[in-house]
């Protein structure tokens, strides 16, 4: 009897869990894809491939374009294939979240129903970014779109991680956390405006859109300095959780990355495209650890405000 009725909480209790567990998964492989359109996006750019469908959002008329199939094509196309799984991925999201929203956090389906609203104004600007020739300013929104989607799903899937707190009671780590993530996701719009206005060929060439160019490499400072001081502060602290320690040392290694990264696709003016499609993913990257950094930061000063203070 005792037996019975253990097993009938199991199931319960795994019953109630289910739901989260779905959306997490869901989220996270929402997110890969998303990491995913966006190098393709970035390969498409320097492959001067953006124009490769000259209509939208059909590619010369088809979904499959097989008779004007070349590498060029096949980005765009590829990209766009990529973007619209995501968006019915996103619908999918904001379904199950609402279907399931008395099993699930309250802030869930609001914030699932937020990202859907993000990935359809990132149809709308992919659109436009061909309809309008690649006019520079809706193709950084484009990318400042895709970025902030992405931080959104990666808000979601790391709060939905079960995660014991470490007591280590430094608050100081989720404000440098949200610092740095904000520095990092302005200097990659920088970085998308160098690129979609091809700033650094521009001053090269002639000298003309050296500003934008020199802003970006000027930028690259604050996010850095801010990221070296947030692994820093969590390098000496005993206490920290694993799991932040160690997003602290992703962190640390990434922008090791993409400031070597910087330093070669500036100094071979963007000749080498894996170079500059890998700088864009692993800016995008650092920015994804970033904010799973101070989502658990900020998780872990507010599981720990709840330990009642022992008294003697």
């Amino acid at each position: 009897m005792t037996e019975s009725v253990l097993k009938s909480s199991k199931t319960i209790s795994h019953s109630k869990i289910q739901p989260q567990v779905i959306i997490r998964r869901l989220v996270w492989k929402i997110a890969i894809a998303t990491l995913l359109l966006m190098a393709v996006g970035s390969a498409t750019r320097v492959m001067n491939a953006g124009l490769a469908c000259p209509d939208w959002p059909l590619c010369y008329g088809k979904l499959v374009p097989t008779q004007q199939m070349n590498l060029q094509v096949f980005l765009e196309w590829f990209h766009r294939l990529d973007a619209a799984l995501i968006g019915f991925s996103a619908i999918a999201l904001a379904g199950l979240s609402w279907w399931w929203r008395k099993e699930l956090p309250s802030w869930l389906p609001g914030t699932a129903i937020f990202a859907l609203f993000l990935i359809m104004f990132q149809g709308i600007l992919g659109g436009l970014t061909v309809t309008q020739l690649l006019r520079f300013d809706i193709v950084t929104a484009h990318l400042g779109t895709a970025l902030l989607f992405f931080s959104t799903l990666i808000i979601i899937g790391t709060s939905l991680i079960p995660f014991t707190p470490s007591n280590s009671g430094n608050p100081a780590l989720r404000w440098w956390g949200l610092a740095a993530a904000i520095l990092v996701y302005l200097q990659s719009l920088l970085g998308g405006l160098v690129g979609s206005r091809w700033a650094l060929h521009q001053c090269f060439g002639g000298f003309q859109l050296c500003n934008v160019m020199n802003s970006h490499i000027v930028g690259v400072f604050p996010p850095t300095i801010t990221t070296i001081i947030l692994v820093w502060l969590a390098r000496r602290n005993s206490e920290l959780s694993p799991l932040l320690r160690r997003l602290a040392n992703i962190a640390a290694s990434l922008v090791t990355l993409q400031i070597i990264l910087g330093i070669a696709t500036f100094k071979l003016h963007l000749q080498v495209e894996p170079l500059t499609v890998s700088h864009q993913a692993v800016g995008a990257s650092l920015l994804g650890v970033l904010i799973a950094f101070t989502v658990l930061a900020i998780q872990d000063n507010k599981k720990l405000s709840k330990i009642p203070e022992i008294r003697n």
